[in-house]
């Protein structure tokens, strides 16, 4: 018997008709910020202030879009450094070895504690504090010598800066992804034999990683926008000192921060849409969507849970020459 007959066997007086509520006042304040937002744009648009002839004459000049460019490299290189030293820094915590555990600690309390500018203006002065760096023993001739103006430029300073703060952060998400797997994963791996570095690459991590990839994204599009702090180092290269240089040579700061904004946007949108299919890539399998049409299982998406009457014991069913 299909569930549309059960259904079609209640008689009226008990079946119930559900109406749908009412929310007045969620249809009132829906309005309300609708209006709220056609203002805004239509006063905007309407605005001498914005001046949107210099705003259309700058959104596509070569010089935004190379220090756009810039800017994704910066929050690419920076976030594939972080990562890699956040997933060593997390599997340092959880370590059974302490001096490791401790060494990460630091790390993390340091980093995290104080302003990425501060860390910024201090990595800039990097090569005025160590100015030459000496490879070998301690109270002999040096190995090798070199200057560190002369190995690091102003954009990989920058790229160390952001990774090693941001490195912090990912050691604590990568480290909340490993305390989410269940410690039977880690026992039936030690039953089978493997050890310590084979359990966690081979069974830990690659659980986590559900965890882990959606803070992760969030991370990444921030780390977009802390590159406009790079002129702390000083770096002056990436988009926002670019459009800030620009606004100074034209004395029109406004349509150059619009022009900013509009290409963060940009990136910051293509970046959230590889955020989704990432998730969804890990999250298969742990996720269940449950139908809630009316129109029964024929016309519902994904898993659609029937309710079944069952019947008393001794109930007369009707299947199988049963008696009714």
């Amino acid at each position: 018997m299909s569930s549309r007959n059960v259904v079609a066997d209640i008689p009226d007086d008990v079946r119930i008709h559900a109406k749908k509520v009412r929310h007045p006042m969620r249809m009132l304040a829906a309005v309300v910020l609708l209006l709220l937002v056609v203002g805004i744009i239509v006063d905007g648009a309407g605005r001498e202030a914005y001046d949107w002839a210099a705003f259309g004459t700058y959104i596509f000049d070569p010089r935004i879009v190379q220090a756009a460019g810039v800017t994704i490299q910066l929050t690419v290189y920076s976030m594939v450094i972080a990562i890699a030293l956040g997933v060593l820094l997390a599997v340092m915590r959880q370590s059974p070895n302490k001096i490791l555990g401790y060494i990460s600690w630091v790390f993390i309390w340091i980093f995290r504690g104080t302003p990425v500018y501060v860390q910024l203006v201090f990595w800039g002065l990097f090569t005025v504090i160590y100015k030459t760096i000496n490879v070998g023993i301690p109270g002999m001739e040096p190995w090798w010598s070199f200057g560190t103006a002369d190995v690091l430029g102003l954009f990989w300073i920058a790229v160390i800066g952001l990774a090693l703060n941001e490195a912090a952060y990912m050691a604590e998400i990568v480290r909340a992804g490993l305390l989410a797997v269940d410690s039977g994963q880690v026992e039936a791996a030690t039953a089978l034999g493997m050890n310590w570095r084979r359990t966690m690459g081979k069974v830990v991590l690659p659980q986590a990683m559900r965890v882990i990839i959606p803070p992760t994204g969030n991370e990444v599009i921030s780390m977009l926008k802390t590159t406009s702090l790079v002129t702390a180092v000083p770096f002056s290269l990436d988009l926002y000192t670019r459009s800030r240089d620009i606004s100074s040579e034209t004395l029109n700061p406004i349509p150059l921060l619009l022009v900013a904004s509009v290409w963060y946007l940009v990136i910051t949108s293509i970046l959230m849409v590889g955020q989704h299919f990432l998730e969804r890539r890990f999250s298969r399998g742990h996720v269940r969507r449950v139908s809630r049409s009316a129109g029964g299982a024929e016309k519902s998406q994904g898993v659609t849970k029937l309710i079944k009457t069952v019947p008393a014991f001794g109930a007369d069913t009707g299947e199988n020459g049963d008696r009714r």
